[in-house]
């Protein structure tokens, strides 16, 4: 008896920033597969006597390629499992959720997608900070800074040097000279704000404020955690000196009331 699959996103970090959704299918799964990047507080969601399986990936560091994940939840789901596969942030998002969804398709494979809360909104709400403001911002972008097998970054630079859009790097920390020096070439305006996190969210976020031309020296003066998100654009220099305290929240009683709610 085939069972089948939900890509479920994670959401930034902090365990209150699940769906409900994403925490009733995390509790009712037979096997979790999961990312690097999915916190503990959230795995302390799984059930104790869940199986879980870590696929997770680092920057030039694959201990399980994309192709054997694919299999991997084909071949569970198949077995008659219900299967939780577990991304950080938006599954969709910069997170292959698009190529598992194809290949589990493919295979005749049930699957079904469950949106998460992506890293660049956790990012901005522990800044405080809107990803969009009247005024300051007219559009959003989201870009990656990273290309696989570390190839050329081919982006429309043009296009994305508009300094009242907003602009989102996920993985931009060892590009990110160059993508400064574009946009700038490009047109953006050397001043304009940066705000970079890593883990945003959690109790370990880590932020950085500079200025476009300054931002990777910035970087390169006081390393962050990879993947580093980028923010560009006027919003930017709306964030707070301190983040937020949503990662001081315990997860445990959240996520049992969830389970018993």
């Amino acid at each position: 008896m085939t069972g089948r699959v939900h890509l479920i996103g994670a959401g930034p970090g902090d365990p209150e920033l699940l769906t409900v959704r994403a925490l009733r299918l995390l509790q009712s799964a037979d096997v979790v597969v999961y990312d690097r990047l999915v916190s503990g507080e959230i795995m302390g969601c799984v059930p104790a006597g869940t199986r879980r399986i870590s696929v997770g990936k680092a920057a030039g560091f694959h201990p399980v390629p994309q192709e054997r994940i694919n299999a991997l939840l084909i071949e569970l789901a198949s077995a008659g499992l219900c299967v939780a596969r577990l991304k950080g942030g938006d599954p969709t998002i910069f997170g292959r959720g698009g190529e598992e969804y194809e290949a589990l398709i493919a295979a005749g494979i049930p699957c079904e997608q469950v949106p998460g809360i992506t890293a660049a909104q956790g990012a901005a709400l522990s800044a405080g900070i809107p990803l969009t403001h009247r005024g300051l911002a007219t559009g959003l972008r989201y870009v990656t800074g990273h290309r696989a097998r570390d190839a050329a970054l081919d982006l429309d630079w043009a296009s994305l040097a508009d300094p009242q859009t907003t602009l989102v790097v996920y993985m931009g920390a060892a590009n990110m000279a160059e993508i400064a020096a574009q946009l700038i070439r490009h047109g953006m305006p050397a001043d304009l704000p940066v705000l970079a996190v890593s883990r945003a969210t959690t109790a370990s976020e880590q932020r950085l404020s500079a200025s476009l031309s300054g931002i990777a020296a910035a970087l390169e003066a006081k390393p962050m955690p990879a993947p580093v998100l980028f923010v560009i654009g006027h919003v930017a220099g709306l964030a707070r000196d301190e983040a937020l305290p949503l990662a001081a929240l315990d997860a445990a009683p959240f996520c049992k009331l969830a389970s018993h709610g």
